[in-house]
């Protein structure tokens, strides 16, 4: 008896987290055997991995188990006696047990999309249930999943009733209760308090890291730090030092400062020869790797119009993107600003008044627009293109009779493309140059469109999403050619970013390179561009390659003006950030933490190398400067500056308005 008591009912406590760790371990070992040698698996590194696991592990559970621990303490003997009561506990467990296998189902399809545990994207899916939840529905046979684990949690349950009532009904005096509630409570805390998720960090491999985590313990991680502070978790310098290698490198291509506070980041471009004013159209398309292309060793020939577009357009082999997100790219495309920590600015506050692409055509008079296939909320987008510039254009403006298909994330890309021909021949009888930035939605999971339109049945994967993104884009351009206005109007051809950026190590390169061409048989001879060239590179090449005086705010740089040698890129994840210049990329993380690694740009593999402290202090200057401009102000909209150029600029700019 006296042995009963020594635990009682509270090992009904010790049971769930059992059965917890157990769930949790299988989790990893079923992630493990799917990524397989990715791993780069050794004995130290499995070790490690099980062990940091283990604890993760075993914290989340103590924690899952506390309420329920509770409950059991407070509750008299008589109560546990109650059939009722004991009904009520096995309904709990088989409602417990079907969130386990929940989790355990949704981590295994969130590696599907990410190669991650969860983190940031799923914080940020809570806020946009709508989309994630019918691109579930859309991508997955929901009804029977849920229902096939309904059905497991269900049986383990009654498998498992009778110990439940015997354990349930013990002999156990209060004080008992009260001290394994202590006890456990005390475990959980203590526990919380010393296990970090940076423990992981010590695992090279960025699947085995992932692997060692606890999906629930990097979701509650990621929802705190949901934004990060650079100044805060990342090595810095002196604000002055700061400032002063800001400045300096965006005056790279020749600009001039147009006011001697170091501070202040406007400086005038002046155009190399007579300037042209075309229409621009600025596609971006979904999730379109370079390596789906033939043009980067894909044989699949699933993008037959990106690889014909290589021969008759401005084709740069060597372009990266600035994240994982499609907000990165559209921060890259309209800011040429560097992806800082945390959030993009798109979804950040006080992201208004910007100075953008758009403050630079419409201060040419031009008409700025932002079109996008799905809903503009999504992300915030509606929000910040509108207050920077842009008019918005989505998928409410299109008459549903016009739509061929749709999924929850958005319109077919054709039907995209069908409302901006009529926006753009609407503005051309109106007399008006216009400058559009057009983002697709179709290449993305549940990989569905119209049928007919290519040799891949809808809805049988990526493959057949690419192709018809594709096929979209070459309707699309011949369409166009038959308009008034295209000999007229260069088209810039870009994804936001890669279909996965998932790789061993922390940045792996090969999954950041992304197509880019400008297409302009009138205007560009086609030619390849070889120099590297990052997202945020874009808008400034573009202009450059007009022959556009303007005043700039931008960190990106027109390459074709930059010294040799001096081209780079900067790359990032939501933590992570990267800056890949010649043979280097320099990564920072959080804590302070900053390494280099030697690049093979035959295969874009990396390895760790001794510090460059020269190309650290670049790279801290970047971000860092970037972190501390936003913050102060200094990267908003022109308004008074002491050149005159610049205040011609800015007058004909705001009479625009």
């Amino acid at each position: 008896m006296l042995r009963r008591c020594s635990i009682g009912r509270y090992s009904l406590i010790l049971n769930a987290v059992a059965i917890i760790i157990l769930l949790f371990s299988l989790t990893r070992l079923a992630l493990a055997l799917r990524v397989g040698g990715d791993a780069d698996w050794t004995v130290a590194s499995l070790a490690r991995a099980t062990a940091l696991g283990a604890l993760y592990d075993l914290t989340v559970a103590l924690l899952l188990a506390l309420p329920f621990g509770l409950l059991l303490a407070a509750w008299p003997a008589r109560w546990t006696r109650w059939r009722a009561l004991q009904l009520l506990v096995l309904l709990a467990t088989a409602g417990g047990l079907f969130a386990l296998l929940f989790g355990a189902a949704a981590e295994w399809f969130f590696w599907t999309e990410f190669s991650s545990r969860f983190n940031f994207i799923a914080v940020d899916y809570l806020i946009y249930t709508d989309e994630v939840i019918g691109n579930i529905r859309q991508s997955y046979p929901v009804g029977w999943i849920l229902s096939a684990l309904g059905g497991l949690s269900l049986l383990a349950a009654l498998s498992i009733r009778r110990r439940i009532a015997r354990q349930l009904s013990r002999v156990t005096p209060l004080k008992v209760r009260l001290g394994w509630l202590a006890a456990h409570a005390l475990a959980a805390a203590g526990l919380l308090a010393v296990v970090s998720g940076d423990a992981r960090d010590g695992l090279q491999n960025a699947y085995a890291r992932e692997i060692a985590g606890n999906g629930l313990f990097e979701f509650a991680r990621a929802f705190k730090n949901n934004e990060l502070e650079y100044s805060r978790f990342y090595r810095t310098l002196p604000e002055d030092r700061v400032y002063a290698r800001l400045r300096q490198e965006m005056l790279l291509t020749g600009g001039r400062p147009v006011s001697a506070d170091p501070r202040q980041l406007a400086y005038q471009v002046t155009g190399q020869g007579p300037e042209h004013r075309p229409n621009v159209v600025l596609v971006m398309l979904e999730s379109m790797s370079a390596d789906f292309m033939q043009a980067f060793g894909n044989v699949k020939n699933i993008t037959p119009i990106l690889d014909r577009l290589t021969g008759e357009s401005l084709f740069f082999p060597r372009a990266f993107a600035s994240g994982t997100r499609t907000v990165r790219g559209l921060e890259a495309l309209a800011l040429s600003a560097p992806p800082t920590p945390g959030n993009a600015i798109v979804r950040r506050p006080h992201n208004e008044h910007l100075f953008s692409l758009a403050s630079v055509f419409n201060a040419k008079g031009y008409a700025s627009v932002f079109l996008y296939g799905g809903y503009g909320y999504f992300d915030n987008m509606s929000g910040f293109f509108s207050q920077n510039g842009y008019e918005v254009i989505d998928r409410l403006a299109v008459d549903k009779n016009k739509i061929h298909h749709e999924t929850i994330w958005g319109i077919a890309d054709e039907d995209l493309y069908t409302k901006a021909l009529e926006n753009f021949d609407a503005k051309h009888a109106a007399g008006r140059p216009f400058f559009a930035h057009l983002m697709t939605t179709s290449n993305h999971r549940p990989y569905t469109y119209p049928d007919g339109r290519i040799d891949i049945p809808s809805k049988t994967g990526r493959d057949g999403a690419v192709k018809y993104a594709d096929w979209a884009l070459g309707d699309f351009l011949a369409r166009a050619a038959h308009k008034p206005w295209f000999d007229d109007t260069v088209f810039v051809i870009v994804a936001d970013h890669q279909a996965s950026a998932a790789g061993k190590t922390d940045l792996p390169l090969a999954r950041y390179r992304i197509p880019l061409l400008i297409y302009s048989p009138k205007l560009f001879p086609p030619s390849r561009n070889e120099r590297l060239i990052a997202q945020i590179d874009i808008a400034p090449t573009l202009l450059g390659l007009l022959n556009w005086s303007y005043v700039s705010k931008f960190i990106g740089h027109d390459v074709n003006r930059l010294p040799p040698g001096k081209e780079h890129a900067l790359i990032s994840t939501y933590q992570t950030v990267g800056y890949l210049e010649n043979d280097r990329l320099v990564i920072l993380n959080p804590g302070q933490r900053a390494r280099v690694e030697s690049v093979d740009w035959s295969s874009l593999a990396t390895r760790p190398t001794a510090d460059d402290p020269a190309a650290i202090e670049e790279a801290i200057s970047l971000y860092q400067g970037t972190s501390l401009a936003f913050k102060a102000g200094l990267l908003g909209e022109l308004n008074s500056l002491t050149d005159p150029t610049a205040n011609a600029e800015i007058a004909r700019y705001s009479s625009l308005r």
